[in-house]
């Protein structure tokens, strides 16, 4: 077992990072502090022709951005975590940028492109371009004050190039409580190493392999208020808007699959705060500490949603829910746009898809 305090003479403190080889999971080592970890992830950049707004289109654009081509032989095209960077100068042009795993309409596509956010059209475009990006070197992630075990240790003393690449490694992270919070896929190569100032037989080592997910900057507070541990009052995320509530999200997700749940026993009757339900994420954060406490995980789309209403998350069926402020969901959450733009009511499926798990849902 991995242990998660390292004390030396120099150096007391708890080991938030662990960088575990992937094919036999054993441990690299342990340290405190993880340097470039957060950045910018690669992002797909898209030239949109021709484009007629239906609505004000600034900054952030959305977490699911979804492009429907008025060809009904193709499938809408995602992108996550959208950015607007612009019309361009002279031009009737948009620029979006987002996650988008190189996937999409055919580069060579002609024809009508229509843009919404889940919940409204954006506008519409004659046709696009990806534009590729400009080549990016790998950011280094330094682990500080890193306790090396024998392995490492090994593969630095032979210090060959093939002994230094560590391959396919996972930066494991726990909070200062010492749970597990979640993980980064990496690929781990060392480009140096040196003793560390954190303490005796510490050394920093440098990672010159990137990310494979580098967190954003913009929730960098989230991840530091999360790393301290998990939050003691509920709606803690209430003050945050759409994007860093996702943010939030995705932290109560990472750590709820690396937890253990014990269900309730049936009849047992939820209360859910519904005065900050004025978005997505803030339903389904809403939705798990109702059903498991502040920082509680119960869905975050309608799949997920349905997973957890099986068991194994906090609940057993049949429930009650007593939601109070309701009428704030039905407001904001009415009217939203499935990927290929047909309107429904997510209040309302949210609703059916909670009777349908054997809970009775009282508004108020």
């Amino acid at each position: 077992m991995i242990p998660s305090v390292y004390e030396d003479e120099d150096h007391r403190g708890r080991m938030r990072y662990t960088l575990t080889e992937t094919e036999h999971g054993h441990a690299w080592g342990v340290c405190a502090e993880a340097e470039g970890l957060f950045g910018e992830p690669q992002r797909g950049t898209y030239e949109l022709f021709g484009w007629v707004p239906q609505a004000e289109v600034h900054g952030w654009v959305g977490n699911r951005v979804w492009l429907v081509p008025d060809d009904e032989t193709l499938d809408p095209w995602l992108l996550e975590d959208a950015e607007n960077s612009g019309q361009l100068l002279g031009t009737d042009s948009l620029v979006l940028t987002g996650l988008d795993d190189y996937e999409g309409p055919p580069e060579g596509h002609r024809g009508r492109v229509r843009v919404h956010d889940g919940h409204r059209w954006l506008g519409s475009c004659l046709e696009f371009a990806r534009v590729l990006p400009r080549e990016q070197g790998a950011h280094p992630l330094v682990l500080r004050g890193l306790a090396p075990r024998d392995q490492l240790r090994a593969a630095l003393m032979k210090g060959t190039r093939r002994a230094l690449d560590l391959e396919q490694a996972f930066l494991e992270i726990q909070d200062d409580q010492g749970e597990p919070l979640t993980e980064r896929l990496l690929w781990a190569r060392v480009s140096t190493w040196r003793p560390s100032s954190y303490g005796t037989d510490l050394i920093d080592l440098e990672l010159d392999g990137e990310l494979v997910t580098p967190v954003p900057e913009y929730a960098r507070p989230i991840w530091e208020r999360w790393l301290a541990g998990p939050p003691d009052t509920a709606a803690a995320w209430a003050g945050l808007d759409t994007r860093r509530r996702w943010a939030w999200h995705a932290l109560v997700r990472e750590r709820a699959c690396r937890r253990t749940h014990r269900d309730r026993p049936a009849g047992h009757a939820y209360e859910l705060d519904g005065r900050h339900v004025t978005d997505e994420p803030g339903l389904y954060l809403a939705l798990g500490e109702a059903v498991n406490g502040p920082g509680g995980y119960f869905g975050g789309c309608l799949a997920a949603l349905d997973d957890c209403l099986r068991g194994t998350f906090g609940y057993t069926a049949p429930a009650t829910l007593f939601w109070r402020d309701a009428a704030t969901a039905r407001e904001h959450l009415s009217q939203a746009l499935s990927p290929g733009g047909q309107p429904y009511d997510l209040f309302g499926v949210v609703l059916n898809l909670l009777a349908e798990g054997g809970v009775h849902v009282t508004l108020a």
